[in-house]
């Protein structure tokens, strides 16, 4: 296979981001590998859902497991059933969810962690938990989301009042501990397009204007009754809204956060999706596709981005159903398929755009999911090809990388030598001569930046490339037809 001219590669933001829920009091985390192997791509960011109530004296044990005959449902509990956060004070950064936060890292996407906390706790434990996520490259922290509602403990703990308070004092903690970390305000925003205030704005204000990014939650449907009842006509656990309505508030609500702040700051949509429980499998595909497609028309671009909740799930409200006799199973749902075509939508995609001609070696930079520089590799296809595999000897052996040909995204872990890219081509086969390129880019390889690295370690790592992959391309079996 000849191997052409190199040269440098940036990754940018999407018109609109994309980013997945992996695991909450739904469903369990979903590994990074199997998720790009079968989405065929990475995304901006994935969420984790965690909890940290560390003055309770069942803690860190997780709700449901400490209290397991308290309550009904995953708000019922002395503190949310969410995953127990490891860190803080006195905490383990090898346990949760850490040991994930690097396996996302790894594969080239940025962290949002949720996090809801004791509203109680002093400054001393927000700090230490900025202290942790220090090395972690831009992370996105959402705290206490859904703050104007009722149902998480941190509001039975609490005032709003308190909570917009407790709110403030964490962003004012994290920006001085941690500059690296962005902290996402989320409230409930309008739910009328003719209201004129947002509920409970004038109390959160502060909040607000604190605040890196605004958010909202929305579902087009919700069964919010999961798992205690069955959502069937005539009950009242459940709802299905309007997709315009749910499209024009949150617009409305980003809007007024610009009015608010008396500028534009980035606003996305912290969880989005339709419950299959109350629409269907074929609704639920058809909604998200109808909110996309009002986002693609819209020539504002008011949304950075939306969090799709969420890989796999227990109940209907992932793109997997998990299996029910294997929880490492997951069951795909029509929505996938649809969500799989929304990904590679070019409005969804990030930008990839190749400069100058580079030269080994090459220091790779990996600021993050939105900003990062690679190497592109130009490369010619006489035809389809039946072989198309990727060699790494020497230093490059031990490197970590992400590559993507023909659209399919790879990854390559330290210490693996040889990537398959065949699965690029067995449903967008080429039906001619073709020029593309192998696009690289150096992700952390522990998942933590190196803070020996200089200033900017916090939010940039650095990988220095000496030699390329030795590619092997084929057009035919290596033993033709014996018949």
């Amino acid at each position: 296979m000849e191997q052409n001219k190199i040269y440098k590669l940036h990754m940018g933001p999407a018109k609109c981001a994309l980013d997945l829920c992996d695991g909450s009091e739904r469903g369990e985390y979903v590994n990074q590998d199997y998720i790009l192997n079968k989405l065929g791509r990475p995304h901006r960011a994935i969420c984790l859902m965690y909890c940290y109530y560390p003055q309770d004296p069942k803690w860190p044990l997780r709700a449901s497991v400490a209290y397991p005959n308290d309550g009904s449902g995953a708000w019922g509990y002395p503190y949310d059933d969410y995953f127990p956060y490891k860190g803080g004070l006195n905490g383990n950064l090898n346990d949760e969810p850490f040991n994930q936060m690097r396996d996302i890292r790894k594969h080239g996407q940025d962290v949002i962690l949720t996090l809801t906390i004791d509203p109680r706790i002093p400054e001393e434990y927000i700090a230490a938990i900025a202290r942790d996520l220090r090395s972690f490259g831009r992370v996105m922290l959402r705290i206490n989301h859904e703050a104007t509602g009722s149902w998480f403990n941190f509001n039975k703990m609490a005032s709003y009042e308190d909570v917009a308070a407790f709110f403030v004092m964490c962003c004012d903690v994290i920006h001085r501990e941690a500059p690296n970390v962005k902290v996402i305000l989320c409230l409930d925003g309008f739910k009328d397009v003719n209201e004129e205030t947002m509920d409970k704005e004038d109390i959160f204000t502060e909040a607000i204007k604190a605040a890196d990014i605004e958010s909202v939650d929305r579902y087009l449907a919700l069964h919010w009754g999961w798992p205690f009842d069955v959502a069937e006509e005539g009950g009242n656990t459940f709802a299905r809204y309007s997709g315009k309505n749910i499209y024009q508030c949150t617009k409305k609500s980003y809007k007024r956060y610009c009015e608010i702040n008396g500028e534009k700051r980035p606003m996305v949509l912290s969880e989005l999706n339709a419950d299959g429980d109350v629409t269907g499998a074929y609704d639920q595909a058809q909604m998200m596709q109808d909110f996309c497609d009002s986002l693609k028309a819209d020539d504002e671009n008011w949304l950075s981005g939306f969090t799709m909740y969420q890989m796999r799930d227990r109940g209907r409200l992932g793109l997997e159903i998990e299996d029910p006799n294997n929880s490492s199973v997951g069951i795909d749902q029509p929505v996938l398929d649809t969500y799989k075509e929304i990904l590679y939508d070019e409005y969804f995609y990030p930008t990839l755009e190749t400069s100058d001609e580079a030269v080994l070696p090459a220091k790779l930079r990996w600021g993050g999911a939105e900003d990062s520089d690679g190497l592109a590799l130009s490369m010619h296809f006489d035809a389809n090809p039946v072989f198309c595999e990727a060699y790494f000897e020497g230093e490059l052996e031990e490197a970590n990388l992400m590559m993507e040909i023909n659209g399919r995204w790879f990854y390559k872990a330290p210490g693996v030598k040889c990537i398959d890219f065949m699965s690029a081509f067995y449903k967008k086969q080429l039906t001619g001569p073709a020029d593309m390129t192998l696009k690289i880019f150096a992700p952390p390889a522990t998942g933590e930046n190196d803070s020996s690295q200089g200033e900017d370690w916090q939010t940039n790592y650095y990988t220095t490339i000496t030699a390329l992959p030795k590619v092997r391309v084929a057009y035919k079996p290596v033993v033709e037809s014996l018949d």
